[in-house]
């Protein structure tokens, strides 16, 4: 009965591993950006984080097996504690009151979910994987997130809307099946180590394929919000909108209780994320003037003064 406080040493320890491979990645789009040469995959520091993120995502999945997703999921308030640090620590950045508020707040919300949150697991199996996976309240969330998803790939894709809340709604999307498939596969390889194997049965494959491409697919947009915005934003955010579908997948959103302690985590969460510095990057259509060679110089001044 006790197995859920290992659950919630292993989730700590993953998310901050998360915080620290999304601070990483974050620096080396910025170098390569500067450099301007490679593209950042090819760069050995954002191959560290990625091996980081991949570490701490790990710690996740292994935490699922041992602590019900209710508990699990909202322990992401962790890596945003972490990221404020790291901000102090090895960026120097200053310390304010909303900060420690937002830190405690956060801290409190965390504590309560761990405290008051349900510390008994269902034992998931292929057959109640399979029950679930078919029901009408399940298809439906799944038709509602795909024409969701699709809406947003087509305002991000089509539409060029490079909005922050966008490329965060497609994360989180993927997140909330990533999941459903965790705990499936987690709990059925639990289940599998205790004597009743699970693995025979096709619905564990199928669970285990929808997991990895999830996770692929986050990695890629959060790659890509991380290289157009700063990490103070797209950590904060990614908690909130992660921890809320995490919730709507789960179908907890009926728990009061939890929401309560929920919003006093994105409270502290919003605190911590508001007064952070963000990184302004330069357009790429812009030519700083000791750029350009002087015998152009004379030329753009008299183009304009004719304009």
């Amino acid at each position: 009965p006790q197995t859920y406080l290992l659950g919630i040493i292993i989730s700590i320890c993953g998310n901050v591993l998360i915080s620290i491979s999304l601070n990483i990645q974050k620096y080396a789009h910025v170098r390569q950006a500067q450099r301007g040469s490679k593209p950042y995959y090819t760069s050995a520091m954002w191959w560290c984080g990625v091996v980081l993120m991949g570490v701490g995502e790990l710690g996740n999945f292994a935490a699922y097996g041992f602590a019900p997703a209710s508990l699990i999921a909202p322990l992401g308030c962790v890596s945003v504690i972490a990221s404020a640090v790291i901000s102090v620590v090895f960026l120097k950045e200053t310390v304010c009151a909303s900060d420690i508020v937002g830190g405690t707040l956060a801290i409190t919300g965390t504590y309560l979910l761990v405290t008051f949150a349900p510390h008994t697991s269902t034992h998931i199996t292929a057959h109640l994987v399979q029950y679930y996976a078919i029901s009408w309240h399940f298809l439906l969330y799944l038709f509602i997130e795909i024409i969701i998803f699709c809406l947003l790939l087509y305002l991000y894709k089509m539409r060029n809307v490079k909005h922050i809340v966008i490329v965060m709604l497609l994360v989180a999307l993927l997140a909330s099946l990533t999941v459903i498939s965790v705990k499936a596969v987690s709990g059925m390889i639990t289940e599998s180590i205790k004597g009743q194997l699970q693995l025979i049965y096709p619905i564990f494959y199928v669970m285990l394929i929808v997991m990895v491409a999830s996770c692929a697919f986050q990695i890629k947009f959060l790659n890509q919000a991380m290289k157009m915005f700063d990490a103070t934003e797209v950590v904060p955010i990614n908690f909130v909108f992660f921890t809320a579908s995490a919730i709507v997948a789960g179908l907890w959103v009926n728990r009061s209780l939890h929401c309560i302690f929920c919003l006093l985590s994105f409270l502290g969460v919003f605190l911590i994320a508001r007064n952070r510095p963000k990184i302004k990057q330069q357009d790429r259509n812009f030519i700083a003037m000791d750029k350009i060679p002087g015998k152009f110089k004379s030329s753009l001044f008299i183009i304009c003064c004719l304009k």
